[in-house]
């Protein structure tokens, strides 16, 4: 789980500073069909929802990984 969260949010982060520079990843290039609000909400949502998973995965793996 901490895997995907980190790469969720890292992709949410990557897609909002490249929104700054007029660039858009082409794997979340979908989002912007919607107009510029729900791509906001959709990164930003991506940010959160990673960032949980990777918080909330490392939990699990320190106590495997203490035995």
């Amino acid at each position: 789980m901490r895997q995907i969260g980190g790469l969720m949010a890292f992709f949410g982060i990557f897609a909002i500073v490249l929104d700054f520079l007029d660039r858009v990843p082409s794997i979340l290039f979908w989002i912007y069909n919607w107009g510029n609000g729900p791509a906001w909400g959709i990164k930003i949502g991506l940010v959160v929802i990673g960032g949980l998973l990777y918080a909330l995965g490392g939990g699990a793996e320190e106590e495997s990984g203490e035995e």
